[in-house]
């Protein structure tokens, strides 16, 4: 075989079979090929064909399932060679051998269940209510490449021979096609670092087609990551310690992002055995040259822009995939992480980050870039990179009302005002939300902000380019639920507004606050910045943002900088940035612990203000919100 080495699979499914000695099928996508197996030998092998539309996990994709699967029903028994089968029923007729460009389903029928649960078992994504077959077909001249509409095709006398080999309940295995990152063949990945947001995107997305994944990370028995490992789990991966067990002789690549240092044992367990060490944004590059693919870039607004891009696309029936910085609230109320998915067409939605200039990679078909502020790197090395990726795409949609991306090259320019080709009519700021009225059709999106405004622009832009209606879209808008800690409102029985937000930038800071201000006219600003790094880069417009931002009777207080561990030079503190304010008309003060932050708000707080939360990185921030909510009074319930 061509593809993972029958062994491997042996090892996979080992445990599924009920006697080591059964047989077994496997179908080979990149070789086009059914094999009959026992153990570790091959003892049949026919042409077969799977999707001309390639393999993919949804319903309604015409894609072929790729995992784990069992002969679910053996159906036509008895019945002639080349008999019409229509909906699993015998016909009565035979095929004629006139000439059809329609696949026909003929002679006998191997239905299949997936076993795997959300790849190719349950809502959505079920093998056996999406009818997938092995069978025989009319187009015995083509078996062997791509040629169904999902099922597995097979020529007549073949599957004539296999129906009498397999019984109900036979395992069959639908191998995909390995990813190819540079000069590496992936079948099995393991992602040094894998609850990371960046990384579990990729390990989900790879586990929908079919790759399999491991994973380790430091956080292995946090709470805080508990409901990611045990998505990530549900979908089969296998999560270990960071102490490279995991990295063993059935691994084809260990994925690293930026954040792994060179000491990880992951990393020294792959030096020591010979196995490829490919960078995420190397693997994301290949994802995305694999589909007709949109990026999202900017300094801000990115998660937001992806989500809502994804969201409006697969409610105009788009059918889009998905890779997130962030997790979509739609996603994670199906039980999923919400950063990933793997929709029915050729389209897929992700996020390009900046930070570690890695995004110059990336040759996706549409960019979007919505602006651009310093933020990891300085405005001059953002924008380079913005300019190449822009050059690497066929088309570019940039923000019009950002004077640093005037000059930048793009195909359409949105905007409110400036050289804007795409605009609005016009728009409106509410206190909770924002209209935007384009050619007699009004969109009001549920998030407050002019900084949501410039996002629901660029989505607009991108999704009017991409074949969606106004109607449609309107609707899909009006539906928008948002991000995971982007802007999450609570309401306390205290009355007091607490505010969620994964802002870590001045600007974003200074966003969040502003939409906050809709809400209420005192804000009590809580602020954890995150690495030492970034704290000490930003720490003079840190300062700069505070000053412009609270007025005379807002709170700012600043949490102990984040560290995540790995080499830090701890030469800046929270500390610092209050010392920079100076004497300023507002409450500025930098908190020991969380301990300190809770006694400190429980006294501050008091009914009409609202009690923002803001930083990035750390997983223990949501429980934190939470702390703070009880600590107010608890979740204030809603009218009957």
């Amino acid at each position: 075989m061509k593809t993972t080495p029958l062994n491997r699979i042996y090892k996979r499914i080992g445990k599924f079979l009920a006697d080591p000695g059964e047989s077994f099928l496997i179908q080979s996508i990149e070789a086009q090929k059914l094999f009959v197996c026992k153990k570790d030998a091959v003892i049949e092998q026919y042409d077969a064909s799977t999707s001309r539309f390639g393999n993919g996990i949804r319903e309604n994709s015409f894609k072929t399932p790729v995992g784990l699967h069992r002969v679910a029903e053996k159906i036509g028994s008895g019945a002639p060679l080349e008999r019409i089968f229509k909906e699993r029923r015998d016909t009565g007729i035979d095929w004629d051998h006139v000439s059809t460009e329609e696949n026909l389903i003929l002679t006998r029928i191997l239905r299949l269940e997936g076993l795997e649960e959300g790849i190719n078992k349950g809502t959505g994504v079920d093998s056996y209510e999406r009818s997938i077959y092995i069978h025989g077909t009319n187009r015995e001249d083509l078996v062997g490449t791509p040629l169904s509409h999902g099922c597995l095709a097979l020529r007549n006398q073949d599957i004539l021979r296999l129906f009498d080999m397999v019984k109900e309940g036979t395992l069959v295995y639908i191998d995909p096609p390995p990813i190819i990152v540079g000069r590496n063949r992936c079948g099995s990945i393991h992602f040094a670092g894998i609850f990371g947001t960046g990384m579990s995107a990729l390990a989900q997305y790879l586990r929908f087609e079919g790759i399999a994944v491991s994973g380790s990370d430091r956080l292995l028995t946090s709470e805080d990551t508990a409901s990611i490992r045990q998505s990530l789990e549900g979908l089969g991966c296998s999560i270990v310690n960071q102490d490279g067990s995991g990295v063993d002789e059935d691994t084809d690549a260990v994925c690293v992002s930026t954040a792994i240092e060179e000491s990880n044992p992951d990393i020294a367990a792959a030096r020591t055995s010979g196995i490829p060490i490919v960078h995420r944004s190397d693997l994301l590059a290949a994802l995305i040259a694999l589909k007709k693919t949109i990026a999202v870039a900017g300094t801000s607004g990115k998660s937001t822009v992806t989500a809502m891009i994804f969201e409006f696309l697969t409610a105009c029936g788009k059918s889009p995939s998905l890779i997130s910085g962030a997790p979509l609230r739609r996603l994670e109320k199906q039980g999923m992480i919400g950063n990933a998915w793997s929709g029915g067409s050729d389209l897929l939605v992700v996020e390009a980050d900046e930070s570690d200039g890695t995004l110059v990679k990336y040759a996706p078909h549409a960019t979007v870039i919505l602006n651009v502020s310093k933020d990891h790197k300085s405005i001059d090395e953002i924008r380079a990179l913005f300019e190449a990726l822009a050059s690497q795409s066929v088309w570019t949609a940039s923000n019009a009302d950002n004077p640093v991306l005037a000059s930048l090259p793009a195909t359409v320019r949105f905007g409110h005002n400036g050289p804007a080709s795409w605009r609005p009519d016009r728009e409106q700021l509410l206190p909770a939300s924002v209209r935007l009225f384009r050619q007699g059709i009004e969109y009001h999106l549920p998030l407050p902000g002019d900084h949501n405004l410039e996002n629901l622009r660029a989505a607009l832009c991108v999704c009017e380019h991409f074949g969606c209606e106004g109607p449609s879209l309107a609707d899909a808008v009006k539906d928008f639920e948002g991000v995971a800690r982007r802007f999450a409102l609570t309401e306390t029985e205290h009355n007091v507004y607490v505010i969620d937000d994964f802002a870590h930038n001045p600007a974003k800071i200074a966003a969040a606050v502003g939409a906050a201000r809709g809400l209420s006219g005192r804000i009590v600003a809580v602020y954890q910045p995150h690495g030492f790094g970034p704290t000490r880069f930003l720490k003079d417009e840190y300062i700069a943002t505070f000053r412009t931002i609270f007025r005379r009777n807002d709170s700012l207080y600043l949490l102990p900088i984040y560290y995540a561990g790995g080499t830090a030079q701890k030469d800046i503190s929270s500390e610092d940035i209050i010392e920079g304010l100076g004497s300023v008309p507002f409450t500025a003060q930098a908190v020991r612990d969380r301990t300190e932050l809770l006694g400190k708000l429980k006294a501050d707080a008091k009914s009409g203000d609202c009690v923002l939360i803001m930083g990035a990185r750390d997983p223990s921030l949501p429980a934190l919100v939470r702390k703070v909510v009880e600590l107010l009074g608890g979740t204030k319930n809603s009218p009957d």
